[in-house]
Protein backbone atom coordinates (compact mmCIF):
# COMPACT_ATOMS: atom_id res chain seq x y z
CA UNK A 1 0.00 0.00 0.00
CA UNK A 2 1.33 3.70 -1.20
CA UNK A 3 1.62 6.49 1.18
CA UNK A 4 -1.38 8.51 -1.06
CA UNK A 5 -3.62 5.60 0.38
CA UNK A 6 -2.30 5.40 4.20
CA UNK A 7 -2.96 9.13 4.16
CA UNK A 8 -6.80 8.79 3.23
CA UNK A 9 -7.20 6.51 6.38
CA UNK A 10 -5.99 9.06 8.80
CA UNK A 11 -8.57 11.18 10.50
CA UNK A 12 -9.48 14.76 9.08
CA UNK A 13 -9.37 16.97 12.80
CA UNK A 14 -10.23 19.97 10.62
CA UNK A 15 -14.28 18.91 10.98
CA UNK A 16 -15.45 17.78 14.84
CA UNK A 17 -16.90 13.90 15.12
CA UNK A 18 -19.44 15.45 18.91
CA UNK A 19 -21.92 17.98 17.67
CA UNK A 20 -22.31 21.06 20.40
CA UNK A 21 -25.57 20.32 21.55
CA UNK A 22 -23.93 16.57 22.79
CA UNK A 23 -21.31 18.39 24.40
CA UNK A 24 -23.28 20.55 26.46
CA UNK A 25 -24.90 17.58 27.34
CA UNK A 26 -22.43 16.24 28.90
CA UNK A 27 -21.82 19.25 30.92
CA UNK A 28 -24.79 19.42 31.99
CA UNK A 29 -24.46 15.55 32.85
CA UNK A 30 -21.39 16.12 34.55
CA UNK A 31 -22.46 19.27 36.84
CA UNK A 32 -25.38 17.15 37.62
CA UNK A 33 -23.37 14.35 38.91
CA UNK A 34 -21.21 16.98 41.16
CA UNK A 35 -24.65 18.58 42.26
CA UNK A 36 -26.04 15.13 43.61
CA UNK A 37 -22.69 14.46 44.98
CA UNK A 38 -23.14 17.59 46.90
CA UNK A 39 -26.63 17.16 48.08
CA UNK A 40 -25.66 13.76 49.37
CA UNK A 41 -22.55 15.16 51.46
CA UNK A 42 -24.88 17.58 52.56
CA UNK A 43 -27.38 15.04 53.55
CA UNK A 44 -25.41 12.77 54.85
CA UNK A 45 -23.92 15.58 57.10
CA UNK A 46 -27.31 16.33 58.44
CA UNK A 47 -28.14 13.08 59.46
CA UNK A 48 -25.33 12.50 61.27
CA UNK A 49 -25.72 16.05 63.10
CA UNK A 50 -29.22 14.83 63.64
CA UNK A 51 -28.20 11.58 65.87
CA UNK A 52 -25.19 13.35 67.42
CA UNK A 53 -26.38 13.77 70.82
CA UNK A 54 -27.08 17.50 72.08
CA UNK A 55 -24.83 18.50 75.05
CA UNK A 56 -27.27 20.04 77.47
CA UNK A 57 -27.06 20.61 81.37
CA UNK A 58 -28.97 18.47 83.32
CA UNK A 59 -30.61 19.10 86.89
CA UNK A 60 -32.71 17.35 88.89
CA UNK A 61 -36.57 17.77 90.13
CA UNK A 62 -36.26 17.97 94.19
CA UNK A 63 -39.24 18.27 96.71
CA UNK A 64 -39.57 21.39 98.67
CA UNK A 65 -42.05 23.11 100.42
CA UNK A 66 -43.84 26.52 100.49
CA UNK A 67 -42.50 27.70 103.42
CA UNK A 68 -39.45 28.40 101.36
CA UNK A 69 -41.67 31.45 99.70
CA UNK A 70 -41.46 33.00 102.91
CA UNK A 71 -38.32 32.13 104.57
CA UNK A 72 -36.57 35.38 106.34
CA UNK A 73 -33.47 33.37 106.34
CA UNK A 74 -32.22 29.96 107.06
CA UNK A 75 -29.38 28.75 110.06
CA UNK A 76 -27.96 25.31 110.71
CA UNK A 77 -27.49 24.55 114.70
CA UNK A 78 -27.71 21.44 117.27
CA UNK A 79 -30.28 20.55 119.28
CA UNK A 80 -29.61 20.65 122.97
CA UNK A 81 -31.08 20.20 126.31
CA UNK A 82 -31.87 23.03 128.15
CA UNK A 83 -31.75 20.98 131.51
CA UNK A 84 -28.90 19.11 131.42
CA UNK A 85 -27.00 17.42 134.35
CA UNK A 86 -23.56 15.92 134.84
CA UNK A 87 -24.40 14.05 137.88
CA UNK A 88 -21.09 13.12 140.97
CA UNK A 89 -20.74 12.77 144.28
CA UNK A 90 -20.29 15.44 147.10
CA UNK A 91 -17.53 12.64 148.67
CA UNK A 92 -14.74 10.18 147.42
CA UNK A 93 -14.97 6.94 147.29
CA UNK A 94 -14.87 3.51 145.11
CA UNK A 95 -17.89 2.95 143.02
CA UNK A 96 -20.12 0.05 144.53
CA UNK A 97 -23.36 -0.26 142.50
CA UNK A 98 -24.38 2.04 139.12
CA UNK A 99 -28.03 1.10 138.63
CA UNK A 100 -28.14 2.60 135.08
CA UNK A 101 -27.02 2.67 131.28
CA UNK A 102 -27.07 5.11 128.43
CA UNK A 103 -30.78 6.13 127.61
CA UNK A 104 -31.86 4.57 130.99
CA UNK A 105 -35.06 6.75 131.85
CA UNK A 106 -34.81 7.93 135.73
CA UNK A 107 -37.04 10.19 137.97
CA UNK A 108 -35.85 12.97 140.29
CA UNK A 109 -35.13 11.52 143.50
CA UNK A 110 -33.74 7.66 141.98
CA UNK A 111 -30.58 5.67 143.21
CA UNK A 112 -28.45 5.50 139.85
CA UNK A 113 -25.43 4.90 141.89
CA UNK A 114 -23.69 4.28 145.38
CA UNK A 115 -20.12 4.35 146.90
CA UNK A 116 -18.33 2.29 149.16
CA UNK A 117 -19.69 3.45 152.63
CA UNK A 118 -18.17 1.40 155.37
CA UNK A 119 -15.78 4.15 157.60
CA UNK A 120 -18.83 7.11 157.20
CA UNK A 121 -21.37 4.06 158.38
CA UNK A 122 -19.14 3.20 161.17
CA UNK A 123 -18.97 7.06 162.12
CA UNK A 124 -22.60 7.49 161.65
CA UNK A 125 -23.12 4.39 164.40
CA UNK A 126 -20.48 5.90 166.78
CA UNK A 127 -22.21 9.64 166.65
CA UNK A 128 -25.58 7.37 167.23
CA UNK A 129 -24.20 5.50 170.15
CA UNK A 130 -22.57 8.76 171.44
CA UNK A 131 -26.05 10.02 171.49
CA UNK A 132 -27.56 7.43 173.05
CA UNK A 133 -25.43 7.71 175.82
CA UNK A 134 -25.89 11.55 176.41
CA UNK A 135 -29.70 10.80 176.70
CA UNK A 136 -28.64 7.76 179.39
CA UNK A 137 -26.95 10.18 180.82
CA UNK A 138 -29.28 12.87 180.73
CA UNK A 139 -32.00 10.65 182.33
CA UNK A 140 -29.63 10.09 184.84
CA UNK A 141 -29.17 13.42 185.55
CA UNK A 142 -33.08 14.10 186.00
CA UNK A 143 -33.19 11.59 188.20
CA UNK A 144 -30.34 13.21 190.47
CA UNK A 145 -31.93 16.79 190.02
CA UNK A 146 -35.43 15.15 191.63
CA UNK A 147 -33.61 13.18 194.02
CA UNK A 148 -32.16 17.27 195.75
CA UNK A 149 -35.31 18.85 194.96
CA UNK A 150 -36.95 16.39 197.19
CA UNK A 151 -34.25 16.28 199.73
CA UNK A 152 -34.22 20.83 199.68
CA UNK A 153 -37.53 20.38 200.49
CA UNK A 154 -36.63 18.14 202.76
CA UNK A 155 -33.88 20.00 205.17
CA UNK A 156 -36.24 23.41 204.43
CA UNK A 157 -39.06 21.69 206.89
CA UNK A 158 -36.29 20.31 209.23
CA UNK A 159 -34.65 23.86 209.07
CA UNK A 160 -38.12 25.52 209.72
CA UNK A 161 -38.14 23.45 212.64
CA UNK A 162 -35.26 23.93 213.81
CA UNK A 163 -34.10 20.31 213.33
CA UNK A 164 -31.44 21.16 211.09
CA UNK A 165 -28.26 24.02 211.10
CA UNK A 166 -28.15 26.59 207.98
CA UNK A 167 -25.36 24.67 206.93
CA UNK A 168 -27.20 21.32 205.97
CA UNK A 169 -29.76 23.74 204.32
CA UNK A 170 -27.23 25.33 202.23
CA UNK A 171 -25.78 21.54 201.49
CA UNK A 172 -29.02 21.05 200.34
CA UNK A 173 -29.79 24.07 197.79
CA UNK A 174 -25.50 23.63 196.21
CA UNK A 175 -26.30 20.19 195.56
CA UNK A 176 -29.64 21.48 193.35
CA UNK A 177 -28.17 23.71 191.35
CA UNK A 178 -25.28 21.11 190.89
CA UNK A 179 -27.87 18.97 189.41
CA UNK A 180 -29.65 21.86 187.71
CA UNK A 181 -26.29 22.78 186.05
CA UNK A 182 -25.40 19.05 185.37
CA UNK A 183 -29.04 18.71 183.48
CA UNK A 184 -28.00 21.93 181.04
CA UNK A 185 -24.85 20.15 180.71
CA UNK A 186 -26.37 16.96 179.43
CA UNK A 187 -29.22 18.30 177.43
CA UNK A 188 -26.47 20.66 175.53
CA UNK A 189 -24.18 17.14 174.99
CA UNK A 190 -27.06 15.86 173.47
CA UNK A 191 -27.93 18.45 171.34
CA UNK A 192 -24.27 18.21 169.99
CA UNK A 193 -24.46 14.56 169.59
CA UNK A 194 -27.80 14.98 167.65
CA UNK A 195 -25.53 17.11 165.47
CA UNK A 196 -23.05 14.64 164.95
CA UNK A 197 -25.98 11.76 164.34
CA UNK A 198 -26.63 14.02 161.20
CA UNK A 199 -23.43 15.16 160.46
CA UNK A 200 -22.77 11.32 159.85
CA UNK A 201 -26.26 11.15 158.29
CA UNK A 202 -25.30 13.32 155.97
CA UNK A 203 -21.96 12.36 155.29
CA UNK A 204 -23.43 8.21 154.61
CA UNK A 205 -26.08 10.50 151.91
CA UNK A 206 -23.64 11.59 150.17
CA UNK A 207 -22.37 7.97 149.52
CA UNK A 208 -25.71 7.77 147.34
CA UNK A 209 -26.12 9.83 143.84
CA UNK A 210 -29.44 10.35 143.22
CA UNK A 211 -31.18 11.46 139.67
CA UNK A 212 -31.96 15.30 139.99
CA UNK A 213 -35.00 15.77 138.04
CA UNK A 214 -36.48 13.41 135.52
CA UNK A 215 -35.08 12.70 132.61
CA UNK A 216 -32.52 9.93 130.34
CA UNK A 217 -29.47 9.17 131.10
CA UNK A 218 -26.94 10.35 127.98
CA UNK A 219 -23.72 8.83 128.99
CA UNK A 220 -21.95 6.53 131.52
CA UNK A 221 -18.45 8.18 132.82
CA UNK A 222 -17.82 5.43 135.33
CA UNK A 223 -17.66 1.95 136.22
CA UNK A 224 -18.43 -0.44 139.13
CA UNK A 225 -14.63 0.22 140.98
CA UNK A 226 -13.86 3.87 139.65
CA UNK A 227 -12.80 6.53 142.01
CA UNK A 228 -14.86 8.93 142.43
CA UNK A 229 -13.91 12.27 143.61
CA UNK A 230 -15.99 16.19 143.27
CA UNK A 231 -12.56 17.18 141.57
CA UNK A 232 -11.07 14.61 139.34
CA UNK A 233 -7.67 15.86 139.10
CA UNK A 234 -5.86 13.00 140.11
CA UNK A 235 -4.87 10.31 138.05
CA UNK A 236 -6.97 7.52 137.59
CA UNK A 237 -10.20 8.75 139.20
CA UNK A 238 -13.67 9.95 137.52
CA UNK A 239 -15.90 13.14 138.39
CA UNK A 240 -19.31 12.75 136.93
CA UNK A 241 -20.62 9.48 137.16
CA UNK A 242 -23.20 9.65 134.44
CA UNK A 243 -24.17 12.62 131.82
CA UNK A 244 -28.10 12.84 131.86
CA UNK A 245 -30.67 15.81 130.09
CA UNK A 246 -34.43 16.26 130.55
CA UNK A 247 -35.80 16.10 126.77
CA UNK A 248 -38.61 17.73 127.69
CA UNK A 249 -36.80 20.75 127.69
CA UNK A 250 -34.80 20.35 124.11
CA UNK A 251 -34.10 23.17 121.77
CA UNK A 252 -32.03 24.19 118.67
CA UNK A 253 -28.84 26.45 118.97
CA UNK A 254 -28.14 28.28 116.24
CA UNK A 255 -25.34 31.31 115.01
CA UNK A 256 -26.91 33.86 113.05
CA UNK A 257 -24.69 36.55 111.68
CA UNK A 258 -24.86 39.70 113.51
CA UNK A 259 -25.77 41.19 110.42
CA UNK A 260 -29.09 39.56 110.52
CA UNK A 261 -29.75 39.82 113.98
CA UNK A 262 -32.31 42.52 112.97
CA UNK A 263 -34.70 40.21 111.00
CA UNK A 264 -35.94 38.25 113.62
CA UNK A 265 -37.26 38.86 117.30
CA UNK A 266 -38.08 36.73 120.17
CA UNK A 267 -41.38 34.54 119.18
CA UNK A 268 -40.87 34.28 115.91
CA UNK A 269 -42.09 31.21 113.56
CA UNK A 270 -39.44 28.81 112.34
CA UNK A 271 -39.88 25.51 110.60
CA UNK A 272 -37.03 23.40 111.83
CA UNK A 273 -35.62 20.62 109.48
CA UNK A 274 -33.57 17.44 111.79
CA UNK A 275 -30.54 16.06 109.14
CA UNK A 276 -31.47 12.87 111.05
CA UNK A 277 -35.14 12.75 109.86
CA UNK A 278 -35.67 14.32 106.69
CA UNK A 279 -39.46 13.83 106.58
CA UNK A 280 -40.30 15.72 109.42
CA UNK A 281 -40.62 19.14 109.39
CA UNK A 282 -41.25 20.70 112.54
CA UNK A 283 -42.86 24.27 114.30
CA UNK A 284 -41.09 26.14 116.10
CA UNK A 285 -40.22 29.35 117.20
CA UNK A 286 -37.83 32.40 118.32
CA UNK A 287 -37.56 31.36 122.63
CA UNK A 288 -34.75 34.19 123.16
CA UNK A 289 -31.50 35.69 121.92
CA UNK A 290 -28.69 35.60 123.97
CA UNK A 291 -27.25 39.14 124.41
CA UNK A 292 -23.95 38.55 123.56
CA UNK A 293 -22.04 38.54 120.02
CA UNK A 294 -18.95 36.46 119.57
CA UNK A 295 -16.42 38.12 117.87
CA UNK A 296 -14.27 35.97 116.54
CA UNK A 297 -17.25 34.49 114.77
CA UNK A 298 -19.53 37.76 114.12
CA UNK A 299 -22.70 35.94 115.25
CA UNK A 300 -25.06 35.91 117.71
CA UNK A 301 -26.31 33.19 119.80
CA UNK A 302 -30.45 32.51 119.31
CA UNK A 303 -32.37 29.49 120.80
CA UNK A 304 -35.40 27.98 119.15
CA UNK A 305 -38.16 25.97 121.30
CA UNK A 306 -40.03 23.72 119.43
CA UNK A 307 -44.07 23.81 119.10
CA UNK A 308 -44.24 20.45 117.81
CA UNK A 309 -42.07 17.56 119.21
CA UNK A 310 -41.24 14.18 117.60
CA UNK A 311 -39.94 11.41 120.51
CA UNK A 312 -37.05 10.51 117.90
CA UNK A 313 -35.33 13.31 118.51
CA UNK A 314 -32.12 13.68 120.48
CA UNK A 315 -29.26 15.78 121.59
CA UNK A 316 -26.88 16.96 119.49
CA UNK A 317 -28.76 16.29 116.23
CA UNK A 318 -27.61 19.01 113.63
CA UNK A 319 -30.56 21.06 112.64
CA UNK A 320 -31.02 23.35 110.10
CA UNK A 321 -34.16 26.12 111.20
CA UNK A 322 -35.64 28.49 108.49
CA UNK A 323 -36.88 31.54 110.26
CA UNK A 324 -40.14 32.46 108.57
CA UNK A 325 -42.00 36.21 108.03
CA UNK A 326 -45.26 34.46 108.97
CA UNK A 327 -46.56 31.37 110.58
CA UNK A 328 -47.61 28.88 107.82
CA UNK A 329 -50.83 28.09 107.00
CA UNK A 330 -51.99 24.22 106.36
CA UNK A 331 -51.00 24.02 102.92
CA UNK A 332 -47.86 25.83 103.03
CA UNK A 333 -46.93 22.56 105.22
CA UNK A 334 -47.34 20.44 102.10
CA UNK A 335 -44.58 19.34 100.19
CA UNK A 336 -44.48 20.29 96.54
CA UNK A 337 -42.64 18.78 93.37
CA UNK A 338 -40.90 21.70 92.26
CA UNK A 339 -37.75 22.53 89.47
CA UNK A 340 -35.73 25.40 88.54
CA UNK A 341 -37.26 28.24 86.12
CA UNK A 342 -34.76 27.86 83.88
CA UNK A 343 -35.57 24.12 83.16
CA UNK A 344 -39.29 25.44 81.75
CA UNK A 345 -40.02 26.71 78.34
CA UNK A 346 -43.30 28.10 77.56
CA UNK A 347 -44.46 26.80 73.82
CA UNK A 348 -48.16 27.44 72.46
CA UNK A 349 -49.36 29.01 75.79
CA UNK A 350 -48.74 25.46 77.69
CA UNK A 351 -45.51 24.92 80.18
CA UNK A 352 -42.79 22.14 78.86
CA UNK A 353 -39.66 20.68 80.09
CA UNK A 354 -37.88 17.86 78.84
CA UNK A 355 -36.87 15.08 80.83
CA UNK A 356 -34.04 13.16 80.09
CA UNK A 357 -35.47 9.06 79.65
CA UNK A 358 -32.13 7.65 79.00
CA UNK A 359 -29.56 9.53 76.55
CA UNK A 360 -32.97 10.65 74.68
CA UNK A 361 -35.02 14.18 75.73
CA UNK A 362 -38.87 13.61 76.44
CA UNK A 363 -41.38 16.44 75.96
CA UNK A 364 -43.71 17.22 79.11
CA UNK A 365 -46.29 19.15 79.73
CA UNK A 366 -46.59 20.62 83.33
CA UNK A 367 -48.75 22.29 85.30
CA UNK A 368 -46.92 25.42 86.83
CA UNK A 369 -47.67 26.07 90.70
CA UNK A 370 -46.62 28.99 92.55
CA UNK A 371 -42.99 30.61 92.99
CA UNK A 372 -40.57 29.37 95.10
CA UNK A 373 -37.48 31.60 95.17
CA UNK A 374 -35.54 30.31 92.53
CA UNK A 375 -37.95 27.24 91.95
CA UNK A 376 -41.51 26.67 90.82
CA UNK A 377 -43.78 24.12 91.98
CA UNK A 378 -45.20 21.98 89.30
CA UNK A 379 -47.20 18.96 88.32
CA UNK A 380 -46.08 16.39 85.92
CA UNK A 381 -42.75 14.93 87.22
CA UNK A 382 -41.30 12.86 89.72
CA UNK A 383 -39.15 14.33 92.40
CA UNK A 384 -35.42 13.05 91.33
CA UNK A 385 -36.11 13.03 87.73
CA UNK A 386 -33.20 14.79 85.53
CA UNK A 387 -34.74 17.52 82.96
CA UNK A 388 -32.59 19.45 80.88
CA UNK A 389 -31.60 22.90 82.55
CA UNK A 390 -32.09 25.96 80.04
CA UNK A 391 -33.30 23.84 77.11
CA UNK A 392 -31.94 25.05 73.73
CA UNK A 393 -34.50 26.37 71.16
CA UNK A 394 -33.14 23.61 68.80
CA UNK A 395 -33.88 20.58 71.32
CA UNK A 396 -37.17 19.01 70.09
CA UNK A 397 -38.89 16.08 71.65
CA UNK A 398 -36.64 12.36 71.12
CA UNK A 399 -33.43 14.44 70.05
CA UNK A 400 -30.50 12.57 71.47
CA UNK A 401 -28.97 14.10 74.49
CA UNK A 402 -25.92 14.02 76.66
CA UNK A 403 -24.60 15.28 79.56
CA UNK A 404 -22.24 18.98 78.69
CA UNK A 405 -18.89 18.41 79.89
CA UNK A 406 -18.62 20.84 83.11
CA UNK A 407 -16.30 23.88 82.88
Amino acid sequence: MTNADLSRLALDKSHPTVSPARRRRRRLLRWGLLLLVLLAGVGFAWLRLQKAPLAVELTTVTTTYPTQAFTLLNATGRVTAARKASVSAKATGRLQYLGVQEGSPVKAGEVIARLEALDVKAAREQATAANAAARANLAQGKAELADAELNLRRQQDLFSRGFVSQAVLDAAESRLARARATIASLEAAIGVSAAQVRSAEISVDQTVIRAPFDGVILTKNANVGDIITPFSSAAGTQGAVVTMADLSTLEVEVDVAEASIGRIAVGAPVEIALDALPEARLLGRVSRIVPVVDRSKATVLVKIGFDERDPRILPDMSARVAFLSRAPAAEDRKPVTAVRKESLREENGQTVAFKADGDTARRVSLVRGRELGDLVAVDGLASGDRIVLRPPPSLRDGQPIRQADRK
